[in-house]
């Protein structure tokens, strides 16, 4: 799926701003479909309340029960659409939305035009002949979105209700999950009207490759509205010079002098891009159509030895960080300043890359990481698969469509190098050994250029799917969830988890997660848990292990957590996880600092960098 850009054939309307909101609080969560709210205002149907989009709505009121609401919200926004796009029947609207948490219903003037399950993807329709229908009416969109998490979503929940008369009220209920983070919902990413011609590029996808220093771009253009058309296609460098051409649908492009694609802090020219312009000519007896779409592209390779993590035939070592779509007040909703700080804070620290966990982030946020140079292992929304249930047939059928739509819209980005299909699942259980092996067979099939892996807490010798993936990636928490407090044990206890997967599986490994939680301003000597200097000592113990360990087959080390985040309450959450290096406003805590000097000595070891980069550059 192209992410929405303007150019000459190609208009965009965003939808931010303020929404009108209503969540059904009937007993059984469907008054709104009962008395079908879309047919009307929603301010016809009952109290309403402002509610910005994007955003999640649980943190924006005072209001306790919309904070943990399960079930149905509305949201509705009328739009003035351009006279012009509703005067040319040549000009498609589609109506698309970033993304909402979790199933989405979606109707323009009354009509339903489409339906999605699942949050954290786009998804779109085209609706010019409906608001062609009245032209003198204002477009009314009405989204209604239910946040409830079964055995077969991703992730999955249970509902448990309460039917104790003595301890609950009638019709008490709970959502069960099995991830550690805030079940945010609402619409989290920007609600969009674009436009494309009748006849319009649908897709195009890139895979590249180079030899000695001619790149190659491999192409595929997918077209839609027009039976026959011609194309040109233009690869263009930095300066907007044409570098190779074509006027084939498919094919390979030979770029002389290539600029490849390096991550940050690996190279002196990181993060570099060419565009590739697709131009449509297409003609039916009454119209001629021109669509025009531009692609960046960077033209890089990944490999996987037994040992090694290759990028562009060089050894990649991953330093980075697992983060969460997480702020105060907005959530998990799309907020430019705080990606823009949450860049400037991965730079800072030195990292090349990080883990989208535990759900596919905002495009916009993988734009910035081809642009930066940021490496990227792209995970899909496969968290808490804890029950049994949730290895079933049905669970498999939407894990696989899940996969389809992230491949499909992530396929491009060049700092994409390695797909995650799941995160911590039950990988001891019977099913799991089919499931992943399913699961990842269709993911290579989707895209057979990256590595494809999941996140394991499982035993090394009983986990099931670890035999299907390149790359093994391992969560502990030695001396915090197990041998809480013993900080003596991690070197022996961290050795022996390297040495007994590598033993096994003979495939390179990342420590996926480590860390401790860490109360900003709480201290002690000696160390001991929650406090500054604990977290700062149980870094420390494992970067022993991994300096030792990373000349053999460890490629990566990703600290559990970047920032602090929100979670469910629970005796063992403090307002919220707090194993993040900075605090959830972005300040940093000891740890920040001890990681810090790491990266940036790992990177003057392994990278080539030029003068200005050999201190953290304040860029």
């Amino acid at each position: 799926m192209l992410f929405p850009r303007e150019s000459s054939s190609r208009e965009v309307k965003e939808l931010s701003g303020l929404w009108v909101f209503r969540a059904d609080k009937s007993p059984n969560r469907n008054q709104g479909f009962e008395k079908a709210w879309y047919k009307s205002l929603l301010a016809e149907t009952g109290p309403v309340i402002d509610m910005p989009v994007p955003a999640s709505y649980n943190d924006i009121t005072q209001d306790p029960t919309l904070r943990d609401f399960i079930g149905w919200v509305w949201y509705e926004r009328q739009v003035v659409v351009p006279a012009r796009w509703i005067a040319d029947e040549g000009t498609r609207v589609v109506l698309r939305v970033g993304s909402a948490h979790y199933y989405s219903v979606v109707w323009v003037n009354g009509v339903q035009v489409t339906e999605h399950k699942g949050g954290h993807l786009p998804f779109e329709t085209e609706i010019g002949s409906l608001i062609r229908k009245d032209p003198t009416m204002p477009c009314r969109i009405t989204i209604a979105v239910n946040n409830t998490l079964t055995l077969e979503t991703l992730p999955p929940g249970v509902i448990q209700h309460m039917n104790d008369p003595s301890k609950y009220p009638d019709g008490y209920f709970v959502q069960n999950i099995y991830f550690d983070f805030f079940n945010y919902a609402g619409i989290h990413r920007p609600v969009l009207l674009y436009t494309t011609p009748k006849a319009y590029v649908d897709d195009i996808t890139v895979v590249t490759d180079f030899l000695d220093n001619t790149g190659l771009v491999k192409y595929k253009v997918s077209v839609q509205g027009a039976a026959t058309a011609t194309l040109k296609v233009t690869l263009m460098d930095k300066n907007r010079h044409c570098v190779a051409s074509s006027s084939e649908p498919s094919g390979v492009l030979k770029v002389v002098d290539v600029n490849l694609w390096w991550p940050y802090l690996m190279h002196e020219n990181p993060g570099y891009l060419y565009s590739m312009e697709v131009r449509l000519m297409a003609a039916n007896e009454r119209s001629t159509y021109e669509d025009v779409y531009s692609l960046p592209v960077g033209i890089r390779t990944v490999n996987v030895t037994s040992t090694q993590f290759l990028i562009n035939n060089k050894p990649f070592y991953f330093h980075g960080v697992n983060k969460h779509e997480d702020s105060d007040i907005r959530g998990k909703g799309l907020d430019w300043p705080l990606i823009v700080k949450d860049f400037n804070l991965l730079k800072w620290l030195g990292a090349n890359s990080f883990r989208t966990s535990h759900y596919p982030y905002a495009e916009e946020i993988l734009q910035m990481c081809d642009r930066h140079g940021i490496v990227v292992i792209d995970e899909c929304p496969g968290v808490g698969i804890k029950d049994i249930r949730s290895f079933g047939n049905a669970s498999l059928a939407h894990h696989l469509i899940v996969m389809n739509e992230l491949v499909r819209r992530d396929k491009n980005h060049p700092s994409v190098v390695m797909w995650s299909v799941a995160n911590e699942p039950a990988a001891e259980m019977p099913p799991a050994g089919n499931y992943f092996k399913s699961l990842i067979k269709h993911t290579k099939g989707l895209d057979p250029t990256r590595p494809v892996t999941y996140i394991t807490d499982s035993n090394y010798a009983r986990d099931k799917g670890a035999p299907y993936v390149d790359v093994i990636c391992v969560n502990s928490y030695f001396s915090w969830y197990h041998d809480p407090g013993h900080l003596e044990v991690i070197p022996i206890q961290l050795n022996s988890q390297f040495e007994n997967w590598y033993g096994k599986y003979k495939k390179p490994i990342i420590q996926s997660e480590y860390g401790a939680d860490a109360v900003s301003g709480f201290h002690s000597d000696p160390p001991m848990m929650f406090t500054e200097e604990y977290q700062k000592v149980v870094l420390q113990s494992y970067h022993n292990v991994f300096d030792q360990k990373r000349k053999q087959y460890v490629i990566g080390e990703l600290i559990w957590n970047f920032a602090d985040f929100m979670t469910v309450q629970g005796i063992t959450r403090v307002v919220g996880n707090k194993k993040g290096v900075f605090s959830r406003q972005r300040q940093p805590k000891a740890a920040a600092f001890v990681l810090k000097e790491r990266y940036w000595r790992l990177a003057n070891e392994t990278g080539r960098l030029p003068p200005w980069t050999k201190y953290p550059c304040f860029l």
